[in-house]
């Protein structure tokens, strides 16, 4: 590890996919940023379409403050972060952000100066969300986009990587890379941070270092945050089943099974209750969490819902 009295190399990784629009707001915001903290840190953008369908615009981008621009074919998020992670070979630190998301004042400041009071393997930061329009009643009632928060300086066990901070050296350390049997489903991030705790790398959070979470008209639906939940259902029975030494995978399916048909159930249940007394927020509530149970019920017997695949 680098010493107490140098400046580590940091590299800030943008995974993107399509977003010319998010990239444009993004990207300046980014660089506002990395100068905020010296000249050690750069700027990636790792682009995941087939068709490089961002490289002049981060070349345009880049003309006076420079953005690095890589292609990653392979289709799949993980296969972007792999490539973040290879691409930050002679870095120290690898923050990763979304290309939909928008830093905060002081976010990158906010994330090093947790990282650097007690050098965990991770810092994770908070994603706060805005909203293109004013979502239905349905989506407000349920508080589907309301993430939990943690006092500075909680360990966590999971993390995903929309608002994280990694010690490339504990990490290659640890051996552990995204697995990309999860690229066009989701759940890499998840998988990663989850062997990064359990391999002994300790993840601390940052309250301070929020970013915005811009989302779409097109996620303030129904029927897409009940197929968000099937999805996440169906990959947390994956990463359980994966992450479980062979030995013991059938006693693990057995749990999953069996708290699976309870989140239906219970789901079901709750959104009865919310019909009979007229809370909309508890039907709402109650329809995510038996879908998210159904999603576990295919995850445990090895079906995988692919929320990314492409035509």
């Amino acid at each position: 590890m680098f010493m107490p009295d140098a400046r580590p190399r940091i590299l800030i990784a943008v995974l993107t996919f399509r977003r010319p629009l998010d990239l444009e707001e993004l990207l300046p915001a980014l660089v506002d940023q990395a100068a905020g903290v010296g000249p050690e840190a750069h700027i990636l953008v790792v682009d995941n379409d087939p068709d490089a369908g961002a490289r002049g615009l981060v070349r345009e981008l880049g003309r006076f403050d420079p953005v690095a621009y890589v292609h990653e074919p392979e289709p799949g998020i993980a296969a972007a972060r792999n490539r973040a992670l290879a691409e930050a070979s002679a870095y120290d630190l690898l923050v990763f952000i979304d290309d939909d998301e928008r830093p905060t004042d002081a976010w990158l400041a906010a994330l090093l100066a947790t990282y650097d009071s007690s050098r965990p393997a991770a810092v994770v930061g908070p994603v706060l969300s805005r909203y293109d329009t004013e979502p239905d009643l349905w989506i407000r009632a349920g508080r589907f986009f309301e993430r939990r928060r943690h006092t500075t300086g909680t360990r966590v066990p999971l993390a995903a990587t929309n608002n994280l901070l990694l010690d490339l050296e504990q990490v290659r350390a640890l051996g552990v890379t995204f697995d990309e049997r999860f690229g066009l489903s989701g759940g890499s991030d998840s998988l990663f941070t989850r062997q990064l705790h359990a391999r002994g790398g300790e993840m601390i959070w940052c309250d301070e270092a929020v970013v915005i979470d811009v989302v779409p008209a097109v996620r303030l639906t129904r029927q897409w945050v009940l197929r968000r939940a099937f999805r996440m259902g169906n990959t947390w029975s994956r990463i359980a089943l994966e992450d479980t030494e062979s030995a013991r995978r059938a006693l693990v399916r057995i749990s999953l099974l069996t708290r699976g048909s309870a989140r239906v159930l219970g789901g079901t249940a709750r959104y009865a209750a919310g019909v009979l007394t007229g809370q909309l927020g508890a039907r709402a509530r109650g329809l995510r969490t038996a879908a998210r149970g159904a999603g576990m019920l295919t995850g445990s017997v090895g079906s995988v819902y692919s929320e990314y695949r492409r035509s």
